[in-house]
């Protein structure tokens, strides 16, 4: 049979639920799906393909899953440091408002693009404004961008628009993207509880399932965050949120660092999940997001980078790293192991996009985002367990391809759909 790409030679770390490993394994691909997936001499003998990667001596992987993030905040990276989550939006705000325009986001975004792509990072949910020049930039780099319309109640937004001119522009918008479709769903932001009425989350979430599109919102993000919503509404974020009948499979919170107990089961009982930015809370001064509570409560837990302000990288494997050890403080080193926080990056990140059948593993009939590390480094030999490999030894510098819907985007460290030093001198132009 001829197709498309045939990945074959290396460790396939295939994140099925068994969490099978085939060595000396082999992916083959078609037409942008996964048509087989096993051992290479095999599949090398049933395809002929029109590509090949020779995978031999690396660890092919399910492409990363960035499950939060606002990517053009690459034009931001450095403006912010060492400062609280309310000091940190005293000073983005006002830089965003003076930066932003649908030229600028497109450019920053072809940035974190081309970082994502490095980092072995073959999808990512962005909130942020103009995303239809984000949007643009994603296609034209082949990359798996899930966007849509952000509502933030804000003083003279970036886009200017009004609340009420915002719902009628986010209709049109969703109207013209159809139904989903195989690794893609509709998408809509909510910024928070303390940017938005109670009355205006209702209106939101109600044009989001219309449309079966995922809702995406901050909430809960610190202590200050929280007592601010108590004191305006009288409920904490997930309370309001809940109270508002807005928790359920369809909705994805961002953050959840300050949860109580009934708040956890809440989002347990409702199947709403969590976006985790382990190092964006750190570096605010957030706090540790209660994960271990979280899965043991069965809430599904995805990774998240947050934007390149407050995390300062778009580096998903540094998320896996910190998100291995972080819950290891309070003395439990089984609190979130090597194999759990992978997952989190692949396959649990895809389930809570809603695209767990699509994305987030290496099995047949799923959409070909995939990943090749290299292997061939000191640090990361020898390879007894590649879920602890990765978790506690891999950098993002350690991918050599990247593979989105079946197209390789980088190979052996070379982007192939985007001018890596243009793309970096058209951001050094504009700040």
């Amino acid at each position: 049979m001829n197709i498309d790409l045939l990945v074959h030679g290396g460790a396939v770390l295939t994140v099925d639920e068994a969490g099978s490993v085939v060595h000396d394994g082999a992916v083959a691909v078609h037409e942008g799906e996964i048509v087989a997936v096993g051992p290479a001499e095999e599949l090398c003998t049933r395809f002929t393909a029109e590509e090949s990667i020779d995978s031999g001596g690396c660890l092919v992987l399910p492409g990363l899953v960035n499950t939060h993030t606002h990517l053009a905040m690459t034009l931001l990276r450095g403006r912010a440091d060492d400062v609280t989550l309310q000091e940190f939006l005293e000073r983005v705000l006002p830089a965003e408002a003076e930066l932003l325009a649908p030229k600028n986001v497109a450019a920053a975004v072809r940035l974190a693009i081309a970082e994502s792509l490095r980092a072995g990072v073959t999808s990512a949910l962005d909130m942020y404004w103009f995303h239809e020049a984000a949007e643009r930039a994603a296609r034209e780099a082949g990359w798996r961008l899930h966007s849509g319309p952000t509502f933030m109640d804000v003083p003279e937004p970036p886009d200017g628009l009004a609340y009420e001119q915002r719902h009628a522009w986010a209709r049109r918008d969703l109207e013209a993207r159809g139904a989903a479709h195989a690794g893609r769903r509709p998408v809509v932001f909510a910024h928070s509880t303390y940017t938005l009425s109670p009355d205006q989350l209702t209106e939101i979430a109600a044009l989001a399932r219309e449309f079966g599109a995922l809702l995406h919102i901050h909430a809960a993000e610190n202590a200050t965050e929280v007592a601010t919503v108590e004191e305006r509404y009288g409920k904490r974020p997930v309370e309001l949120l809940s109270s508002l009948g807005l928790l359920g499979p369809d909705l994805l919170l961002a953050h959840a660092v300050d949860l109580t107990g009934p708040e956890i089961a809440a989002l347990a009982r409702t199947g709403t999940s969590v976006a985790h930015c382990p190092v964006s809370n750190l570096k605010l001064g957030c706090g540790i997001a209660p994960v271990p509570r979280l899965l043991s409560a069965g809430v599904t837990v995805g990774l998240g980078t947050d934007g390149a302000v407050s995390s300062n990288s778009l580096d998903v494997l540094g998320a896996v790293r910190q998100a291995a050890l972080v819950h290891k403080a309070d003395g439990d080193p089984t609190a979130v192991g090597a194999e759990q926080a992978v997952r989190m990056a692949t396959i649990e990140g895809a389930r809570a996009l809603g695209l767990g059948e699509h994305l987030g593993s290496l099995e047949t009939g799923k959409r070909a985002d995939l990943i090749v590390l290299d292997l061939n480094a000191p640090h990361l030999r020898p390879l007894h367990d590649p879920w602890s490999t990765l978790a506690y030894a891999a950098h993002s510098a350690d991918v050599r391809d990247t593979v989105v819907d079946g197209r390789v985007l980088m190979r052996d460290r070379e982007l192939r759909t985007l001018d890596e030093r243009a793309v970096i001198a058209d951001l050094e132009a504009l700040v």
